[in-house]
């Protein structure tokens, strides 16, 4: 991939995969395909987007295992998401897919404005396997019947999704601390929950 095309911004790369199919229903592996080396970025924007409308109780939950797969991946090494046929093929209604764009647009090009290729070593392997372990964690956290979550888990994945198809290191970095802070917020509420059942009981 020439340096241009590695440089698209995430908008124009979903503007891209829209413009790439006239179906009904695009495919996730629609959105992967132009992205090469970035896909894994865009993957997690994708399972970032039932966070944001109205879906059935449960959803959560296997985007959760879904965020587990990629990041499991990123851990282990893989340079490109490898993606089941089911998943791949699996498609989403288009007119609900362009409102999300619509409304995640404003926030996307801010994130376009703030990040910027820099410290790029952290976009990449060995660094990889940091952010693989920590949407690890992420989405073991998802998965959790936690409610009031799922709007605050798809601002960070957004967060991660940018900083790696941006190369963005340094928004990289933010991810990673608000991923722990997150994980320390959630045991710390969970301790709490916990002791206040021991006490009811």
């Amino acid at each position: 991939m020439s340096d241009a095309a590695d440089h698209t911004r995430t908008t124009a790369l979903i503007a891209r995969a829209l413009e790439g199919s006239n179906a009904e229903k695009v495919t996730i592996g629609e959105f992967l395909d132009p992205l090469g080396e970035r896909a894994f970025g865009f993957l997690v924007l994708i399972l970032a987007i039932p966070n944001f409308i109205p879906v059935p109780i449960g959803v959560g939950g296997v985007m959760g295992v879904l965020v587990i797969y990629v990041g499991a991946q990123m851990l282990l090494g893989f340079q490109h998401p490898w993606l089941l046929r089911a998943i791949r093929d699996h498609g989403m209604p288009r007119k609900r897919v362009e409102r999300f764009v619509a409304r995640l647009t404003p926030l996307l090009r801010w994130l376009e404005h703030v990040c910027r290729p820099r410290l790029e070593a952290l976009t990449r392997q060995p660094a990889h396997r940091i952010s693989g372990f920590l949407l690890v964690l992420v989405g073991v956290a998802l998965a959790l019947p936690i409610p009031f979550t799922n709007y605050v888990f798809g601002v960070l994945l957004v967060v991660y999704a940018v900083a790696l198809i941006e190369r963005d290191g340094a928004a990289l970095i933010v991810a990673w601390l608000a991923s722990v802070g997150v994980a320390i917020a959630l045991v710390t509420l969970s301790g709490a929950a916990i002791e206040a059942m021991r006490k009811l009981f």
